[in-house]
């Protein structure tokens, strides 16, 4: 129950030094939103990704899952939240960043990669079997089981934005330069968040290298995608 509470007070926290200390600022925010971004994050509780880039209420559109995957548009299921989330940021609020964000030590890609451990009829092994191709790409690997996890852990990521293009009026957005797409990953052990960067073909350090080279060699790479596809 002491946690339970801690999150009762963490709202009369929020109410005091947030909503009754920014009234004009959540007026504003009753009229609409219009976030910018749009994330895919995990689901885990450790990985939360206002935190982690120190948004504002209304700064950006979240779906949660496990693993932060995007199913391809052959594969998607009635219903699918991710895809509701993704149609409702691209098409009504018009957000200009789709985000893919994984991270470390990720349980989800950690089931996919140990299914012996997940019964095969349970949920989440047919969810985190969305990301089954990225797997197959790093092939047989004599990596340490930590260092495995990681590639697909990134592997994952990558294969959700690839996805994010399956759906033309995504693709289409994207060929207008409407749309930019990211593939982020988020280094729990290092505390760092990383992107990938298509020159390199490697994940690195968004501190390091600064945010205005991941959009343009990433935004350039997925055009050239897209008119080749």
């Amino acid at each position: 129950m002491r946690d339970f509470h801690k999150f009762i007070d963490g709202f009369k926290n929020f109410r005091q030094f947030y909503y009754d200390a920014e009234v004009n600022y959540y007026e504003a925010l009753r009229d609409g939103q219009h976030p910018k971004a749009l994330v895919i994050a995990c689901s885990d509780s450790r990985a939360d990704p206002a935190l982690l880039m120190g948004c504002d209420p209304g700064d950006i559109f979240v779906v949660r899952n496990v693993a932060n995957l995007v199913p391809h548009a052959e594969e998607v299921g009635r219903g699918d939240a991710v895809l509701a989330v993704l149609e409702y940021g691209v098409r009504h609020l018009k957000v200009e960043h789709v985000i893919v964000l994984g991270h470390s030590c990720c349980g989800g890609i950690h089931a996919l990669l140990h299914p012996e451990g997940t019964p095969p009829d349970s949920h989440v092994a047919q969810w985190v079997g969305i990301a089954r191709p990225a797997i197959e790409r790093l092939g047989h690997s004599e990596a340490d089981p930590a260092a495995r996890r990681r590639d697909c852990e990134e592997a994952a990521v990558l294969l959700s934005v690839e996805n994010l293009l399956s759906y033309p009026w995504i693709r289409r957005r994207v060929a207008e330069h409407r749309l930019s797409l990211h593939a982020w990953y988020f280094d729990m052990e290092a505390g760092d968040l990383l992107a990938y960067f298509p020159d390199s073909e490697q994940f690195e350090s968004l501190h390091e290298h600064g945010l205005h080279r991941d959009l343009a060699c990433l935004g350039a790479h997925l055009q050239r995608a897209v008119e080749i596809g």
